[in-house]
């Protein structure tokens, strides 16, 4: 019987070695993959719908909002499967998308136009969110009136109320990373639209000013309402930074760097424990990057500066960039992520592929700044080169698009195999094409809980993820696994670019 059972489990054993030979031997369309990540915007979009428009069965939604108040915030993405904006995700999406097309505009070819347009899509609403003085919106929508309904964004019946910060109430996270979002944009839009880039600049400016003289976390004010959805755990130093260093990026202007300088320290000290909603949390450091923190993401972005601007002194940036990089490779002494059996990345914390998706992002971009600058990485004995930075990269996005286990991709639309029930309001229930007549709050439960497949493809969604035992259960309940999210996708375009232009 044991003779037996060792055969079984051997063959079991090199059947799944075949199976991992075949999904690392996949190659990939990253072209049709970046195409197709872009267009997953438009399926995220709040307001009056283009023309233009391509996924059409998407149709207008929200298109009072602010009207209560005698403010229009009509416009910009609802972050994931819900029909909330939450401005602190949607500001970070937008800053790497920017990002994404600062540093591989090139590789975008024709989705470069698409890319430019969801960019502009957010930049046009967060210069409504910031046009009063003394105020930032920050969130549209009651997020516990919106998660108790399960209906279409084209047929909200829920309280579409506007949240703000302000001098009295301030919220310099989320205000900084609107001030980011917009500095990385104008530079986008500096080259075809000098108008409208001064704007987004000038506007940068000054929201980035509210934030910093006005210093103050959203969580005590509007605690209530962004948590447990998007509190700040982080802390809002680092956002402050990180918009600062945008903003020098953007202008070369020495108070900014100065900024930047002054206030690293601040993040140098900020693993201290915070309590938010009587619960402590550890602060940001420099392994963390997301929508929450941008520590590891300052670093990296400081770190170009610093090597083409030959800056003589002591700072932390690229040394913490470097243990950064430390920290992902399987390889390092000082690795603190894991890998599945497949090979995906992980980290603590829902939504998995953020992760995967950010983290990826930094590999690449680093991995450019140091061939630029002819360096490796040292992690103790164990020398990394861009190259392999930029392997551990590939490694993820394949994963994503196939390679893995399951030989499954987990963008909805890309290749044979993909999520069918998806966490996603839109995409579960019929189209208004297909359905003219409202579905209410609980209208929408039955299609909740039905195991078919969502009617509507939200192509290009990037879904949470398998767990770390690479198993995905492909179920519409299981939001930790199926929802998808602007800030999994963003990063994701630029990496898609990169590979997309190398494979060219």
């Amino acid at each position: 019987m044991c003779a037996v059972q060792r055969i079984v489990g051997l063959v079991v054993a090199v059947m799944a070695v075949m199976v991992m030979r075949v999904a690392c031997s996949q190659s990939h369309d990253y072209g049709d993959a970046l195409n197709k990540s872009i267009l997953f915007f438009e399926g995220q979009r709040s307001g009056k719908l283009p023309s233009s428009q391509r996924m059409t069965w998407r149709k207008d939604s929200a298109l009072r909002d602010g009207y209560e108040i005698g403010v229009d915030l009509v416009g910009g993405y609802y972050d994931a499967g819900d029909n909330v904006k939450f401005n602190f995700p949607m500001a970070f999406s937008t800053t790497m998308l920017a990002w994404s097309v600062l540093e591989f505009g090139k590789g975008m070819s024709s989705d470069l136009p698409h890319a430019l347009d969801a960019i502009r899509w957010a930049t046009d609403y967060f210069l409504k969110a910031t046009s009063i003085p003394g105020f930032v919106f920050v969130q549209v929508g009651d997020p516990y009136g919106d998660h108790n309904c399960w209906e279409r964004p084209e047929d909200m019946d829920t309280p579409r109320t506007p949240f703000a910060v302000s001098k009295q109430f301030p919220g310099s996270e989320v205000s900084a990373e609107i001030a980011a979002a917009l500095a990385a944009s104008a530079m986008v839009f500096r080259p075809i639209d000098l108008k409208y880039s001064a704007r987004l600049l000038k506007r940068a400016r000054m929201v980035f000013d509210f934030a910093d003289k006005y210093q103050g976390s959203y969580n005590d004010s509007l605690g209530p309402w962004v948590c447990p959805f998007y509190c700040d755990f982080s802390g809002y130093e680092d956002e402050l930074v990180w918009g600062a260093a945008w903003l020098f990026k953007a202008t070369k202007q020495p108070i900014y760097w100065n900024y930047v300088l002054q206030n690293i320290n601040k993040l140098e000290s900020s693993a201290t424990v915070k309590y938010i909603n009587g619960v402590s949390y550890l602060g940001g450091s420099f392994a963390e990057f997301g929508w929450d923190s941008k520590h590891a993401g300052i670093n990296v972005l400081v770190s170009n500066l610093i090597m083409s601007m030959a800056v003589t002194g002591s700072t932390p940036f690229i040394s913490n960039a470097d243990k950064f990089i430390c920290t992902l490779l399987p390889e390092s002494p000082t690795v603190s992520v894991s890998y599945s059996p497949g090979g995906l990345l992980f980290k603590p914390g829902g939504s998995n592929m953020q992760h995967a998706t950010t983290l990826s992002f930094l590999l690449v971009v680093y991995a450019r700044y140091l061939k630029l600058s002819n360096r490796v990485v040292h992690c103790g004995n164990v020398v990394a080169s861009p190259a392999r930075l930029v392997k551990l990269a590939k490694g993820q996005v394949d994963y994503i698009l196939g390679s893995n286990p399951l030989g499954m991709s987990y963008m909805v639309g890309y290749g044979k195999k993909f999520p069918q029930r998806i966490h996603h309001r839109g995409s579960s229930l019929p189209s208004v094409g297909q359905h003219p007549k409202q579905i209410d709050c609980k209208g929408g439960t039955d299609y909740y809980n039905s195991k078919n497949p969502n009617p509507n493809l939200l192509i290009g969604a990037v879904v949470g993820g398998p767990d770390i035992k690479d198993s995905y259960a492909d179920s519409r309940e299981d939001f930790v696994q199926s929802e998808p999210t602007t800030y999994i996708n963003a990063p994701l375009v630029g990496v898609l670019a990169y590979f997309n232009f190398r494979s060219s």
